[in-house]
């Protein structure tokens, strides 16, 4: 099968050098990558972000990345991105004009934005993953949400546009049910992990004699990692290692970082709580092994990679009950599940949870079980691959909005500000 991903801001090429390579990066890159050990031909259109990148390079066998034009060839923010994606989707349209996909899988909200008016045009079956909806986002961040406006109208346009839209949680769908898009067309994939790479077997990282509780991924306030320093006093048998933020020389002046540091001095854990920042890419691994839990409590998360990746490592996982977390932890089983911003809950439970071993014991051996069989890149391929096929094979209707219009006009309305 040929297959078109579009990531029109998150290049896997990122995950080469590490350099603003987040999660959606890393998805699109093991994604396909994964795709093509199935014996599918993969293409990755993406936008250049630099003068002096090729037009196409080889990622991996059987996928490459290709750099389409659409704004000036330099970095822009992805806010900023919408008024390009007119641009961008005219250059996947010549680009699938020469060579024709079976199928076309859109990451992220401007990506569907840009590829709809080509696969309809093409009648080429498309297929999305938002990574995140700018509706739960606003409803959760409130002011500190930079999205551009239009991106709720857009979404929901797109979603109707789709032959499927591929979910990465069960509370995803739940949210995309409520905006009329049909059961059927709604499936959920849940994001992957490298169960070679994030494993129990490996070397640890150096570690002193407290007992060590991990804090790993960005740091903004949604996180949550301010309710993990809050339980500290009540943990005092326990160190805090907080890896995320900007690279060490600019740690100090990062305001979150800042934010942070003045919650712990005032609650007096400051010498138990240590900023890594930036962790790199080999060194996660080492770093999570090392660790007797991983706490992940944002109080907004549409999936939690770094969740899935401890649980990989075979660490046992508090996590709260947001968003993919609900997924996959399983309360009990793999680790706990509190509600957000509960300090006193957490320390409750980190106490209780660092008194047993045996109890971690058994956590951390049902964790990397769970993720070896519902989270591996080959069982993600394997569940995409599924989707596709299905709206590849079936004789499915060109969704249309409820007014009759077709969705590419449904689409250009939300761009230009029109009612959704």
């Amino acid at each position: 099968m040929r297959i078109a991903m579009v990531s029109e801001h998150a290049s896997p090429l990122a995950c080469i050098t590490g350099e603003d390579a987040g999660g959606q990066n890393v998805h699109v890159a093991e994604l396909a990558v994964a795709l093509a050990r199935r014996g599918h031909e993969v293409v990755v259109y993406t936008r250049r972000a630099e003068v002096s990148t090729p037009d196409r390079v080889p990622f991996a066998e059987g996928v490459h990345v290709e750099h389409l034009r659409a704004g000036p060839a330099a970095p822009v923010g992805k806010d900023l991105l919408p008024p390009h994606m007119p641009e961008f989707g005219r250059e996947l349209r010549r680009a699938w004009s020469r060579w024709r996909p079976d199928v076309v899988h859109a990451h992220f909200w401007m990506s569907g934005m840009a590829a709809i008016p080509a696969t309809e045009a093409l009648d080429i079956p498309l297929l999305q993953t938002f990574h995140a909806l700018g509706a739960v986002k606003r409803r959760f961040q409130g002011a500190a949400d930079t999205s551009p406006p239009e991106r709720c109208d857009v979404e929901r346009a797109v979603a109707r546009a789709s032959a499927m839209v591929v979910a990465t949680s069960q509370e995803e769908r739940i949210e995309l049910l409520t905006w009329g898009i049909r059961p059927e067309r709604v499936a959920v994939v849940p994001c992957g992990v490298d169960i070679e790479r994030f494993s129990p077997f490996g070397p640890s990282a150096p570690r002193g004699e407290h007992a060590r509780v991990l804090s790993l991924g960005r740091l903004v306030p949604r996180k949550g990692v301010d309710t993990v320093i809050r339980a500290m006093p009540m943990v005092p048998e326990a160190e805090l290692i907080v890896a995320g933020g900007p690279h060490p020389p600019d740690l100090e002046a990062d305001p979150e970082v800042g934010r942070l540091r003045v919650v712990a001095e005032r609650l007096g854990v400051d010498d138990r709580v240590r900023f890594l920042g930036c962790v790199d890419h080999a060194d996660v691994p080492p770093l999570i092994r090392s660790a007797d839990v991983a706490v992940n409590v944002p109080w907004y998360e549409p999936f939690g990679i770094s969740t899935l990746e401890s649980m990989a490592c075979g660490v046992p996982v508090i996590a709260s009950r947001v968003g993919g977390h609900k997924d996959t932890v399983l309360p009990g089983e793999t680790g706990a599940l509190l509600p957000p911003r509960r300090p006193g809950r957490l320390a409750h439970t980190l106490r209780r949870l660092l008194a047993d071993p045996t109890a971690r014991e058994l956590f951390a051996e049902a964790s990397r079980e769970r993720a070896e069989e519902l989270y591996s890149w080959p069982e993600v391929a394997r569940a995409t691959e599924e989707c596709y096929r299905t709206v590849t094979s079936s004789t499915i209707p060109r969704p249309r909005d409820p007014r009759g219009h077709t969705v590419v006009s449904a689409v250009g309305t939300a761009i230009a500000g029109g009612e959704d």
